[in-house]
């Protein structure tokens, strides 16, 4: 005999999509309560940084995505899977690996595969698969790839080089600064290019989504999204160095070099859609899916498991970090500089007067337990980042300064790390040696470097800008005994 629908037990019943949708609601604000330091870094990039501000309208275009595929739901009822609390608690080693490892973009990503886990815990397999476009597509509200700038920065100079090479046009060039005999071009992290690519490689992604139906097709079209930008772009800084040697003048050439780069990358963008619309699919009817049966008694039970488990689980980890990140602040301590002569002290301080300008230096010792993000952070809080800035890298001995130097504020910052007696970058190497050190607190200690030169004037021209670099790398070279056996020293 069967049981009447009237009086199976709520466990059994089948989950209905407002019950869903609130479990779903209920789980998502706990993460993003207990992660609320990777969303809000997240939103903080996407208004300052104009690489990013694109990210902006992701989420909507994901919308856009689902409600075209819409059709896909017909008939089908959320299916809850409490399995995939362990895709949220793996989510959650991975977050705190990269917590430990100071890897902002790593974390922001391990919330969205605890995100993507509670889809699938709640809605299910069928769901899931139905809407694998628009879920994945979420991976463009993280900001990611900054680290491929210093290398699409030396591709770009490179590609300038080889074309002057080519066009034998007289040039000289030092690592980013480019000069020709109408001016001097700096090759700045404005001009790498990630904006152009992250920005191709979003639309890129929707442009596959929309017009194409094969894997192979869709790859071809991100694979194009991020090698035509990146050559796009070489040809692009080409182009403003050979407009300023036709009219003899570096400066009227890059007076509006980031508007030009938008232009430019607007109709390469519309090259390449005319070059994939021979090839297009989307009048083909969409792919059936194929149906996953539904394991019986996954009712409104299964539902609260799989949103407390997954919510819960992903939560641990920031509860486990809290206890692991409390630790004493940096330590300054006094620097020892050996400066040029006409440099005087203006007070108790590492403050110095040099001429017309005013030299300051820091010097910051961590806790063994802290972990690289608080370095980098320093660091990156020292430079004062800006990506019209000129950058590059002074070697003094082992030690190599990365200096930025804006000509807009008419300043200079060059900045330095050390850990367990020996120089650190911010890579890979010395965030996994840092994350061990916290973990067991080893002798090694972070210790962060500064060096801050500010100018009177509001404007430095190139031929400034050129001895400033020259007298800074001076006073480096002569605090190499000094400044640096002192920082290493207090590193061990």
């Amino acid at each position: 005999m069967s049981a009447h629908p009237a009086i199976l037990s709520p466990a059994l019943r089948g989950v209905s999509w407002p019950m869903a949708i609130s479990a779903f609601a209920a789980g998502l604000a706990v993460l993003l309560v207990a992660f609320t330091t990777e969303v809000i870094a997240a939103l903080d990039t996407w208004e300052s940084s104009t690489a990013y501000n694109h990210c902006w309208l992701v989420l909507p275009v994901a919308l856009w995505l689902a409600w075209g595929r819409r059709h896909r739901l017909e008939g089908m009822q959320p299916s809850p899977a409490p399995v995939a609390a362990i895709c949220a608690l793996l989510a959650g080693c991975a977050w705190l690996v990269a917590e430990r490892l100071g890897i902002m973009e790593g974390r922001q990503l391990a919330v969205l595969g605890m995100i993507w886990s509670l889809v699938l815990a709640v809605f299910g397999w069928q769901f899931v698969r139905a809407m694998l476009g628009p879920l994945l597509y979420l991976v463009f509200l993280v900001p990611f790839g900054a680290f491929i700038v210093p290398l699409l920065q030396r591709f770009t100079a490179w590609f300038i080089v080889t074309g002057l090479q080519v066009l034998s046009i007289p040039h000289y060039h030092d690592d980013l600064v480019i000069e020709i005999p109408a001016g001097t071009f700096l090759v700045a992290e404005a001009c790498a290019g990630l904006r152009f690519i992250i920005a191709a490689l979003a639309f890129g992604a929707v442009y596959a989504l929309v017009v194409f139906r094969s894997p192979s097709r869709r790859l071809a079209v991100m694979a194009m999204a991020i090698v035509v930008p990146v050559i796009a772009n070489g040809v692009r800084a080409l182009g403003i160095v050979l407009l300023g040697h036709t009219i003899g003048s570096a400066e009227a050439a890059a007076a509006d070099h980031l508007l030009y780069g938008w232009v430019f990358f607007s109709v390469v963008i519309l090259l390449l859609v005319l070059a994939g619309l021979p090839f297009r699919e989307d009048a083909a009817p969409d792919p059936q899916l194929s149906m996953l049966p539904r394991a019986p008694g996954k009712g409104a039970t299964a539902l609260l498991a799989s949103a407390v488990l997954c919510s819960g689980l992903a939560a641990a980890a920031p509860a486990l970090a809290a206890v692991l990140d409390r630790v004493p602040p940096a330590v300054a301590v006094a620097p020892r500089l050996a400066l040029p002569p006409e440099c005087v002290a203006t007070g108790p301080g590492a403050e110095f007067r040099c001429g017309n300008a005013t030299l300051s230096a820091r010097l910051l010792v961590f806790s063994p337990r802290v972990t690289w993000s608080k370095v980098s952070a320093e660091r990156r809080g020292m430079a004062a980042d800006d990506d019209e800035a000129v950058t590059f890298n002074i070697t003094t001995g082992d030690v190599t300064w990365n200096v930025r130097q804006d000509a807009k504020s008419a300043a200079m910052v060059a900045v330095a790390s050390w850990l367990g007696g020996r120089p650190a970058g911010d890579g890979l190497r010395s965030r996994v040696s840092q994350a061990l050190n916290s973990l067991h607190e080893g002798s090694g200690r972070p210790v962060v470097a500064a060096i801050i030169v500010r100018y009177d004037t509001q404007a430095r021209d190139a031929a400034s800008q050129q001895r400033d670099r020259a007298w800074l790398k001076a006073i480096m070279q002569a605090s190499a005994t000094g400044f640096v056996d002192q920082a290493a020293a207090l590193s061990r």
